[in-house]
């Protein structure tokens, strides 16, 4: 595991543009993202009660911590993939252990195969987004952010998937603002409503944000919160992902969208800080950003 706190960095020029802008390295743990801050307290948890296993559902960065925590606190970890899950992702999980089960349309398809798995082998269903030990674990970022940089930023960049990373660092800073795909806007159909709304699509490159369910504590977290939110296209983060890898980052999908969202931003003179949430992207989706961005839709 990195030490803690990761880091805080000012981002080079070639992203900042000469703004203050900031990035939060969350992407520099061993797992390549930050999922394990909230996978490890919710699986401590539910050791505590005496679970020997736990199931769970993941595009990959969430089933692979919690395959990780699984390991630290000697659990045994079953963790439900959607067909097409990154193939990266899916090496990561196996190199961890879990118990793969790939199946389903998309994540929610997956979500609930899990959910009915568990119920039949009297296993606790870890739903990431609606854990309340995930939240504790993400507000840690936020505070990890107000020390390192000596007082609050303008703003917090934030991918949205299921809502939980967002409601920690709010908890934690206070000043953020949100991101959803386009093609995955559930949170922020819910946000606006006030309440779960249904959607149809969750077709998103951005893997950790393709959301089609809103999870109604996320949502009822959320609700009333000053946290603007913003919309990016398939096409927008794809040319963040590969504005990442010109200034020698590799981002995935839903770390590049707190960029795409930061260049439809009023320039100001008080810094922002983007989250860059994760680096495990597959090698032809991130060379199609690179070297072929108009590819993706607007």
């Amino acid at each position: 595991m990195t030490d803690l706190p990761t880091p805080l960095e000012e981002a080079p020029p070639e992203l900042s543009g000469g703004r203050p802008l900031y990035l939060k390295r969350e992407d520099v743990h061993e797992l390549g993202a930050f999922k394990w801050r909230g996978a490890l307290p919710a699986l401590e948890k539910h050791r505590a009660h005496g679970a020997e296993a736990v199931v769970t559902a993941s595009t990959g960065n969430h089933g692979a911590a919690t395959a990780w925590a699984a390991q630290r606190t000697g659990m045994r970890a079953v963790v439900f993939v959607p067909d097409g899950a990154s193939a990266a992702k899916v090496a990561l999980l196996e190199d961890l252990g879990a118990e793969l089960h790939p199946v389903g349309a998309d994540l929610d398809d997956s979500k609930e195969l899990a959910r009915e798995h568990a119920a039949a082998k009297d296993l606790p269903f870890f739903e990431d987004g609606a854990e309340p030990a995930q939240f504790d674990g993400y507000e840690a970022i936020g505070k990890e952010i107000l020390r390192q940089l000596g007082g609050p930023p303008d703003t917090v960049i934030v991918p949205v998937g299921n809502g939980a990373l967002i409601i920690g660092v709010f908890r934690g800073i206070g000043r953020v603002s949100g991101v959803v795909a386009k093609e995955a806007p559930v949170m922020a159909l819910s946000m606006e409503a006030g309440r779960p709304v249904d959607c149809d699509r969750s077709a998103t490159f951005a893997d950790g944000m393709a959301v089609r369910v809103a999870i109604p504590l996320a949502v009822e977290e959320l609700r009333g919160q000053p946290i603007p939110m913003s919309m990016v296209s398939e096409r927008e983060i794809a040319r963040a992902v590969g504005d990442y890898a010109a200034a020698g980052i590799r981002v995935e999908g839903s770390g590049a969208a707190s960029l795409a969202a930061y260049r439809k931003r009023r320039p100001g003179r008080e810094p922002v800080v983007l989250i860059v949430t994760g680096r495990n992207i597959d090698d032809d989706l991130h060379r199609r950003c690179v070297e072929d961005p108009d590819s993706f839709p607007d």
